[in-house]
């Protein structure tokens, strides 16, 4: 079985594409219950965030395909079209993959710390779904011991950044002076909570969080003195607004150009900063066609991120050798448990095959054979049906010039030195033994 993990990310399509491409939650159950009934895959766990859809499975040879093809039938998309886009990794390089998600080293913002969590969950949800088999289990938890180290021993998760810190890093370059500034975040998750803490100690103090359920929206506006609203009440809040930030799962836009236009007129056309971290988008690209509006999404953010790319780079480099000593290790770890999967099957054949002469042998002993006539025919008998399967092989490998096979045969068939081999010294023990006293 292969390890396989496919996907795409900010760097290979765009916002359009990855909206497309994207899971909502409540598609991951439905999607995973789908991946893990394919045929071609025994084990599959989908991480999905608003910069990368990826898919790691355990698969056949043709695996690969038959991924990609289900990829495109969940999303209505022409397996095409995501060729274009799509990257793959297999085995080594798929793990390899895997932990430069988990520390951050693959994402926009290098390090952001976000990803890991993000990460845990879809292996969780995967869990859940009974996606998980040996091969992922071990994988995600080795993973996730990497990111932990490479967290420890590096400077890469120091001043942490990452898209909701970059999206606040564009608006100080509009407004001199956060303390008059009014901010409305949308959403409640994971990057909105991490925006507003951002914008709270670079000064904003008038916040405003507007989520589905306003008890959520409590628990990031509470703590920083904020205050919560529900999303139909947007477009009141919507006029006092200088900052607005954006990031929910919601699959249609939130803010229409419309409502902003509304919004603007009572503003008087006093300009608006607008970030969509969302995707889908939370907001209508043609907002962005208004005079007094400055939108921006996760795409636009990349010179801040390559702002901070630069004061990462050292820990990055670190962060890449423990990565692959990582790598290495779980790959000496997965030659072991081929090896003992091996040792395994050999074993239940060599019993199966003993236990079949040794019956064989006690029906003959039943019906009152010759006893040392039925161990000589018990011995003959296992002694050949041990040896079939590898004289056979050797030969087929002698006549089509295997000679990779031929050398290793000696080490994995023949002992180091004859099973009965005694010393001189020992003889003459013996027959000292031997000598009446």
């Amino acid at each position: 079985m292969t390890l396989l993990a496919l996907g795409i990310n900010h760097r290979t399509a765009s916002v359009a594409v990855r909206e497309q491409v994207a899971f909502t939650p409540t598609q991951l159950e439905t999607a995973l219950a789908e991946l893990r009934d394919l045929p071609q895959v025994s084990e599959a766990a989908v991480l999905s965030t608003c910069n990368r859809t990826e898919l790691y499975c355990v698969t056949d040879a043709a695996g690969e395909q038959a991924v990609l093809n289900w990829l495109g039938r969940f999303h209505n998309l022409r397996v095409d079209e995501l060729t274009r886009c799509a990257y793959h990794y297999l085995d080594n390089d798929a793990a390899r993959h895997l932990m430069r998600v988990a520390v951050g080293l693959d994402s926009m913002v290098l390090g952001e710390p976000q990803i890991l969590g993000q990460l845990k969950d879809a292996y969780q949800q995967a869990r859940q779904s009974k996606g998980l088999g040996g091969e992922l289990e071990r994988l995600f938890q080795h993973t996730f011991a990497v990111a932990k180290q490479v967290r420890t021993e590096t400077g890469i998760g120091k001043n942490p950044v990452s898209v909701a810190y970059a999206a606040v890093s564009m608006a100080s370059r509009i407004f001199d002076d956060f303390s008059r500034s009014r901010a409305l975040l949308i959403g409640a998750g994971e990057t909105i909570e991490l925006v507003a803490r951002h914008l709270h100690e670079a000064g904003v103090r008038q916040l405003t969080v507007a989520n589905r359920t306003r008890e959520r929206a409590e628990l990031v506006a509470g703590p920083l003195e904020g205050t919560a609203i529900t999303l139909q009440e947007i477009p009141d809040a919507l006029e006092h607004a200088d900052i607005v930030i954006s990031s929910t799962a919601s699959p249609l836009p939130i803010l229409g150009k419309g409502m902003v236009e509304r919004a603007l007129k009572k503003r008087r056309h006093r300009p608006v900063f607008m970030v969509d971290i969302a995707v889908p988008r939370d907001i209508e690209p043609e907002v962005g066609e208004l005079a007094d509006v400055f939108l921006y999404t996760v795409d636009d953010l990349e010179e801040v991120i390559q702002e901070n790319r630069r004061h990462r780079q050292v820990a990055a480099d670190q962060a890449e050798s423990l990565i692959e000593h990582g790598v290495g290790s779980w790959q000496h770890e997965r030659r072991i448990r081929n090896g003992g999967d091996l040792i395994r099957d050999y074993r239940q054949h060599g019993e199966a095959l003993r236990d079949l002469s040794r019956d064989q042998a006690l029906e003959r002993l039943a019906r009152g054979e010759d006893p040392a006539k039925v161990i000589e025919r018990l011995a003959h008998q296992l002694t050949n049906r041990l040896l079939h399967q590898p004289t056979q092989a050797i030969r087929d490998a002698a006549s089509e010039e295997q000679h990779d096979l031929l050398n290793a045969a000696p080490r994995l068939l023949l002992p180091i030195k004859p099973a009965f081999e005694t010393t001189p010294a020992t003889t003459v023990n013996r027959q000292k033994d031997d000598t009446p006293a």
